[in-house]
């Protein structure tokens, strides 16, 4: 293995100075750009199974999965056969095919909240998201939303507030060009507090469309639910007429089959899937209960269209790869893994003298450089991001690719096994060791 340390990544600052001239900041999404980390990013030429492999020649054990889909691994032989086979057949029509049903039952069928429902496809879950609050908001007549401190649901407008993962990153508490109107029904909570959703919605449950909440945040870190968390949403959005909106772009096939609401056993009335939904390839959805799905034009007033929705390349590879997982599911094996992963990283910090806080849930992880619980985007603003930092440098000079923030999770695939786990573990021992003064 070679390793993308200091003395070999002349190509990939080439690039990056390269790209900085014709790119703001020269990424085309922020946490890319490795700003809270330090040095110049490793620019990719391919990837295979666990790894990557980058412009200086360096071979990478990878976490960060295209940030959460590469559940079974890069560039698996199916769906690549499955993405040319459809390339060869056209990239685009702009008009239905037979592949769009094939892919709408199956993930009606897989999803606990779709399986009497509705989905429509996108091509990102920044435009999942913002559709589906569109729609909660047609069909309640309501104009207030409720979303979590922290909380990352892309970069719609009435979104980007105290919203986590990249923003958080670059200190960033909103967005420039966002006009304040636009955010007045934009109501915030803490997350994992269910008492003060209880005291928000005794004063305006009358008057909120939708709760959108990530049922195992992600953009803060892993933080999982706390006890009685979800189930008691579900209980005050019943009780209220709120739609509940699970964002399920990152957990949706990550955490179980189903999703998070699967593993938890609490169900939303819309969801929003992305990444692992389209196998690598520019494809999201929403959907939930017909009669709020049937408010979608054209059977509803609700708008919401899109060119390349649904289109072909992207949903073969979506199709590809959830029927792998409905004939082999990877699930059993990737808690092994992962546990293997997140426990020894724990035991490594201690080892060395640095609190270190895991969260992990099925095969997503985090290690928070702190001591204590974190249960929220407070409890991880209390990570020691400078210590992160010269972790994350560490690791990547010794072939370990883990992304670029404090507040990202971690993923890890069916194409990971116990050796390259166990490697990983023995660099984060070296790393360990070599900040523990600093």
């Amino acid at each position: 293995m070679t390793s993308h340390d200091g003395r070999a990544q002349a190509r990939s600052h080439a690039l990056f100075e390269a790209a900085r001239r014709t790119i703001p900041g020269g990424v085309n999404s922020p946490v890319r750009a490795f700003a809270s980390v330090g040095g110049a990013p490793p620019f990719i030429t391919r990837a295979k199974g666990p790894f990557l492999y980058t412009e200086d020649g360096a071979e990478l054990i990878d976490y960060v999965g295209t940030w959460g889909p590469a559940l079974i691994g890069h560039a698996h032989p199916e769906v690549v056969e499955a993405v040319c086979k459809a390339a060869a057949d056209g990239l685009s029509f702009g008009a239905a095919t037979r592949a769009e049903v094939d892919f709408a039952e199956l993930v009606c069928a897989m999803v606990p909240s779709l399986r009497d429902g509705m989905v429509r496809l996108t091509c990102s879950g920044t435009e999942a998201t913002m559709s589906a609050l569109r729609v909660a908001r047609g069909f309640t007549g309501r104009h207030k939303i409720v979303k979590m401190d922290g909380a990352y649901h892309g970069h719609a407008d009435v979104l980007l507030v105290a919203a986590g993962s990249g923003a958080a990153t670059l200190g960033i508490p909103g967005s420039a060009g966002v006009p304040p109107k636009v955010v007045e029904d934009t109501l915030l909570l803490p997350h994992n507090d269910l008492a003060a959703a209880q005291a928000l919605c005794a004063e305006q449950g009358d008057q909120i469309a939708a709760i959108i909440v990530e049922p195992v945040a992600g953009n803060m870190g892993c933080v999982p639910p706390a006890p009685g968390y979800l189930e008691g949403l579900r209980a005050l959005c019943s009780t209220h007429g709120i739609v509940l909106v699970f964002d399920e772009v990152m957990t949706g096939f990550r955490v179980a089959r189903g999703g998070a609401q699967e593993r938890y056993g609490v169900t939303p009335d819309l969801t929003c899937l992305g990444k692992i939904v389209g196998g690598g390839m520019p494809l999201a959805a929403y959907g939930g209960r017909r009669d709020i799905m049937q408010s979608v034009a054209p059977l509803g007033p609700v708008y919401q269209a899109g060119t390349l929705s649904g289109n072909p390349l992207s949903v073969a590879a979506g199709l590809a790869t959830l029927r792998i997982i409905e004939r082999d599911p990877p699930y059993a094996r990737l808690e092994a893994l992962a546990a293997r992963l997140g426990d020894g990283l724990v035991r490594r910090a201690a080892a060395a003298g640095i609190p270190l806080t895991g969260n992990r849930v099925g095969s997503m992880l985090t290690g928070f450089f702190r001591a204590g619980a974190v249960t929220n985007y407070d409890d991880a603003k209390g990570s020691d991001t400078a210590r992160f930092a010269r972790f994350h440098q560490q690791m990547l000079a010794q072939g370990i690719y883990l992304a670029p923030s404090q507040f990202e999770a971690a993923f890890v695939s069916a194409a990971h096994d116990e050796a390259l786990v166990d490697r990983t573990l023995d660099a984060a021992a070296g790393a360990f060791a070599a900040i523990a003064g600093a």
